[in-house]
């Protein structure tokens, strides 16, 4: 249903293996995301001196290996265990459990939807170019349908994705904070402070965040986001900080934004 994978898969890319075969000069391993075997000779398993390979590689082991050649009229694979970073490995595993899931999910909403495989997999597509597909679902857990009819899905496919995401996917969201000081002395000072506070909610700057204001002692107010990554978060608090003084100051008061630790 996702965009199909190529047949081999390219020098350098690290790819999901599961050693099949332990031979005196090394190991044959399927790569599960392509269904081909590739080898790993001994000198590529590791840097050091192997008095027995089965202390690195065994039967049954999944592990991440590096691609170091490719011979697709021969179809022959070459493989390294031991150029593959800690760093590398983990993103690898990472995004293998992800798109694992992500391809359950889609499968999900297949059933829930009815949809025949090849017109959900041009939605499919489309996603996929625009987001990938489990930071998609990622995406709609926190922004809702909306994320994806922005990019020309259907409401209702949109809405079922929104369904199957907000029940299967857990985002995990990060805090940060600042202190406003706003002070409006109008007549109607109270609703344009209240006012500011919902617009900012509302920008368009803030899609995909959770923002809340409380009241520490007038005239200072908590503004706490939370958001997919810190970095989107600082962006969001910034944004609604600025909404809330500019509101403010149009209005006729004052205000300030202080960035909490």
């Amino acid at each position: 249903m996702s965009t199909p994978k190529p047949e081999y898969p390219e020098v350098g890319d690290h790819v999901i293996a599961t050693i099949e075969t332990v031979t005196d000069y090394g190991a044959y391993a399927k790569l599960d995301e392509y269904n081909k075997r590739g080898l790993l000779h001994v000198s590529e398993i590791s840097s050091s001196w192997i008095r027995n390979i089965r202390d690195y590689v065994r039967e049954g082991q999944k592990t991440v290996l590096k691609v170091l050649r490719v011979d697709t009229e021969k179809g022959h694979i070459d493989l390294s265990l031991r150029r593959v970073t800690k760093r590398a490995k983990i993103e690898k595993i990472r995004q293998w459990k992800q798109d694992r899931k992500a391809e359950a999910l889609l499968r999900e909403v297949q059933e829930k939807t009815g949809l025949p495989s090849e017109e959900l997999s041009k939605t499919t597509a489309l996603i996929e170019e625009k987001y990938g597909l489990y930071e998609a679902f990622e995406k709609v857990a926190i922004e809702g349908a909306e994320a994806l009819t922005a990019v020309g899905v259907p409401e209702n496919l949109a809405k079922t994705f929104a369904e199957v995401a907000t029940g299967r996917i857990h985002v995990r969201m990060v805090k940060v904070k600042g202190v406003l000081e706003i002070r409006c002395m109008k007549p109607n000072g109270v609703k344009i402070i209240k006012d500011s506070f919902l617009n900012a909610k509302k920008t368009e700057k803030t899609k995909g965040a959770e923002i809340r204001f409380y009241v520490i002692a007038a005239p200072k107010y908590s503004v706490e986001v939370m958001a997919e990554n810190y970095k989107r978060a600082e962006e969001v608090l910034q944004n609604a900080a600025q909404a809330v003084v500019s509101n403010i100051t149009k209005a006729g008061g004052q205000g300030t934004f202080r960035r909490e630790k």
